[in-house]
């Protein structure tokens, strides 16, 4: 068994990370319930423009933290340098209980999705698909499609403890056939005679109202699930070769890339359907923008080709999902604010059983509800944390003025002052118009209050017993 993690990641597979976290299901289905908050095409690429600044300044300002401090667990380790241990304990509980694990759950549900509209999957349990708990969960619904997104996470779990650098050579080959597919969708639908690359500019909402501050805060919600996951880089900076140079570097490299190519996808969508279409697509509740958009210019082979990139996409982006998160669990279980077990290493080097917590955990979280809540919760708790890391430049450049800095973020002090006023506009608007996923996001993420004692109290406990074996 081994018994440290193993520095094998260069600044190539450390960009590799940041992509594959990030291109999941939100460049294929977001577009839909942006259109029908916002009403106007125009607006909903402003949208995309600035959840896509928002997430670099962001980037930026998180990499200058992670520059400084980078260790194996990412935000839980700087947290407890700038904060305390209680506040990265609050952040790692919060990984564990919402943030990455319904993440992984919300992947492997649209790679379900997907895979049930190439294959047709068996229904299963569908005398219990009426069975539900307070009126808001229901377990069984659909669970041939629910039963699939388990599988795959049972798979890629298995995968992954077999190895980081194992890991990182397939997300690698699986973003190579996503950025051939995303290309294919940004040539044919700007090229196609289908296409009005006008209609995509257009600024007037098809009620004739204009935008409100709360509808554009809205509409991001979707953005920022798009663009979620940029973070997770910092959970293995503990593997990462250099990684106080690579791991900020790959970050703002990597976010680059991925706002080039999301404007360039949703200006294609955008020109292929009018507004009125994607607004039907959200209450139809069981379509894809990308398919309907890509249908268009290729029929009913356009609706394969882009259910079997979306398969494709979502396994890449949860592939990377799983490995990175796990990481964080493995560094507070070393400190004995996690279960024991999840501190142990496999003989691959890897914190196999951390990862096997994190599959149970995000099973159950496949059952308990639909793509959309998932991804509106996780995005509620994310920004508390995103602003909370913003906030960490400022600290840390008062508490080690001195310290080597490999990278300070550009715009300081306006870039992370930015990031911290969109996190609490966002929580605040989050709770205002969708009070059930702030709800259930801050149950979860305050569950956490009473672990931190469970876990110190265990803690001492044990202390206290050897010393007195001694």
């Amino acid at each position: 068994m081994a018994t440290q993690l193993n520095r094998t990641l260069g600044l190539r597979l450390v960009i590799v990370f940041v992509i594959a976290n990030v291109i999941g299901s939100g460049v294929y289905k977001k577009v839909a319930p942006m259109a029908d908050t916002l009403h106007s095409p125009g607006w909903v690429l402003i949208a995309w423009v600035i959840g896509g600044i928002i997430s670099l300044f962001g980037a930026l300002s998180y990499a200058e933290v992670a520059g400084l401090l980078a260790d194996t667990g990412g935000d839980y380790a700087y947290y407890k340098k700038i904060y305390n241990r209680f506040f990265a304990f609050q952040f790692g509980w919060s990984t564990f209980t919402v943030m990455q694990t319904a993440a992984i759950s919300s992947l492997a549900y649209v790679f379900a999705e997907s895979l049930n509209s190439i294959v047709h999957l068996p229904p299963m349990l569908e005398s219990l698909s009426g069975y539900n708990i307070g009126e808001v969960f229901y377990p069984f619904k659909d669970f041939n499609v629910k039963f699939a997104a388990i599988v795959l996470i049972l798979l890629l779990t298995w995968i992954n403890s077999k190895g980081l650098k194992t890991g990182a050579w397939l997300g690698t080959g699986i973003l190579l056939l996503v950025f051939a597919g995303l290309f294919t969708i940004i040539v044919f639908g700007l090229t196609s005679h289908e296409s009005n690359l006008g209609m995509a500019f257009k600024m007037q909402t098809t009620d004739n109202k204009p935008i409100t501050f709360s509808a554009m805060f809205t509409a991001m919600l979707s953005a920022f699930w798009a663009y979620q996951g940029w973070a997770s880089v910092g959970f293995i900076g503990g593997e990462a070769k250099n990684a106080n140079k690579n791991i900020p570097r790959g970050i703002a490299i990597g976010v680059f890339i991925i706002i080039g190519m999301y404007l360039l996808v949703n200006t294609a969508y955008l020109s292929l359907l009018p507004i009125e279409n994607l607004e039907q697509v959200t209450a139809s509740g069981n379509q894809i923008a990308a398919i309907e958009a890509v249908k268009i210019f290729w029929g009913r082979n356009g609706e394969m080709f882009i259910a079997i990139l979306i398969l494709i996409t979502t396994l890449g982006c949860n592939h990377a999902t799983i490995i990175t998160s796990c990481r964080v669990y493995y560094a507070m279980a070393k400190e004995g604010l996690f279960f024991k077990k999840a501190g142990q290493l496999n003989k691959y080097a890897v914190p196999g059983n951390s990862l096997l917590m994190q599959c149970v955990w995000a099973c159950l979280l496949v059952l308990s509800g639909t793509f959309d809540q998932l991804t509106d919760m996780i995005i509620f708790v994310v920004f508390l944390f995103y602003g909370a890391t913003a906030l960490g430049v400022f600290i840390l450049r008062k508490k080690m003025p001195d310290a080597t800095r490999p990278y300070k973020v550009w715009g300081y002090p306006v870039v992370p002052a930015i990031v911290i006023i969109i996190a609490a506009g966002l929580f605040i608007n989050t709770i205002a118009t969708r009070p059930r996923e702030a709800g259930f996001g801050m149950i979860l993420m305050l569950s956490g209050v009473p672990m931190w004692y469970w876990f110190n109290r265990k803690n001492r406990s044990l202390e206290s017993g050897v010393i007195n074996q001694n």
